[in-house]
């Protein structure tokens, strides 16, 4: 059974940092796509940032330039550097992969608040 287990969200203040970090368990990561995902408040689901299984990276347009999502394989985890933290950031954080074949698997998600 594969379990993600997310981690690092918290409350911060704009323009703060935060990482997260998703440890993978019940299956390697190695050959996936692997992306974070953000669900706001009263706001649907989307991808913020996704990493293949060769390194590229790609991130929405609401987060470019200020998210840097990586992994590491050997430790089966992924991880979401978040630098600049606006208020609309404020959501809950989860990781999975980014072909959706992990639907059943969803973690419980990394609380992240950006207030003054």
């Amino acid at each position: 059974q594969v379990q993600l287990v997310e981690s690092g969200g918290g409350l911060v203040q704009p323009g703060g940092s935060l990482r997260l970090s998703c440890a993978v368990s019940g299956s390697t990561i190695t050959i996936y796509g692997m992306g974070w995902y953000r669900q706001g408040p009263g706001k649907q689901r989307e991808l913020v940032a996704g990493i293949t299984s060769l390194g590229s990276r790609n991130y929405a347009d609401s987060v470019k330039g200020r998210f840097t999502i990586s992994r590491d394989n050997a430790k089966k985890t992924v991880y979401l550097q978040m630098n600049s933290l606006k208020p609309e950031d404020t959501a809950v954080y989860y990781c999975n992969r980014i072909d959706g074949r992990w639907g059943d698997y969803w973690g419980q998600g990394t609380q992240v608040t950006v207030s003054s």
